[in-house]
């Protein structure tokens, strides 16, 4: 499995493309922004990107969806309770941020426990809500993608709409913690962590 990272975006939501090394088959975690940057860097890799995963529906991590799907013909995927999301530049904050962005339905709505299959890398859907009701992690080979669930020494904002303080540290303790000390996290800000580094450090799991 291979792993780029791309800050994207006003505030430099990580966007990731994570590529099978031996098919090239490819999908894009969080498109926020700077959709043509985020098209060059998967033609400069040679991906055939199959899927476009939001882990969830905030405008700083979906807002080169179109751009994406449409440069690449992917399909989208999101948890089923962020899907209202896309359509909603309230839900979505955009409203908030100058614009009001809207985003084709998904082709996959993702819940609890799904796979996700690139070439024969094999990520699972882990609902980790808390930041939005619909928030998800992806679980690879050692891996952990937790959107804006768990940060480096930190955990997501919680005063959104559908936030949820005890459902967030639920969803870390619950959910991303038990995956194992070694699995490396690739969080939606900042730079990548491991579960042992949060679990001993972090101040909100205390």
């Amino acid at each position: 499995m291979k792993v780029k990272r791309l800050p994207v975006g006003v505030i430099a939501a990580n966007c990731y493309l994570l590529w099978c090394e031996e098919t090239k088959d490819a999908l894009v975690i969080d498109p926020g922004g700077e959709g043509q940057r985020i098209l060059e860097e998967i033609k400069k890799e040679g991906l055939n990107v199959k899927y476009v995963v939001d882990t969830h529906g905030h405008i700083d991590h979906i807002a080169a969806n179109t751009e994406v799907l449409e440069g690449t013909g992917a399909k989208l995927a999101i948890h089923e309770e962020d899907v209202s999301l896309l359509t909603d530049p309230k839900q979505n904050l955009s409203s908030y941020m100058g614009g009001e962005y809207i985003c084709q339905a998904p082709a996959l709505r993702l819940k609890d426990g799904d796979e996700i299959t690139v070439g024969k890398e094999v990520l699972t859907v882990l609902h980790t809500p808390g930041h939005t009701r619909g928030s998800i992690s992806l679980k690879g080979d050692g891996v952990i993608f937790s959107g804006d669930t768990l940060f480096e020494g930190s955990i997501g904002r919680t005063d959104f709409p559908g936030g949820s303080y005890r459902d967030i540290i639920a969803s870390i303790k619950n959910k991303i913690l038990p995956c194992g000390d070694d699995y490396v996290v690739y969080p939606g800000h900042g730079p990548a962590t491991t579960v042992k580094n949060e679990r001993l450090n972090n101040p909100f799991l205390k």
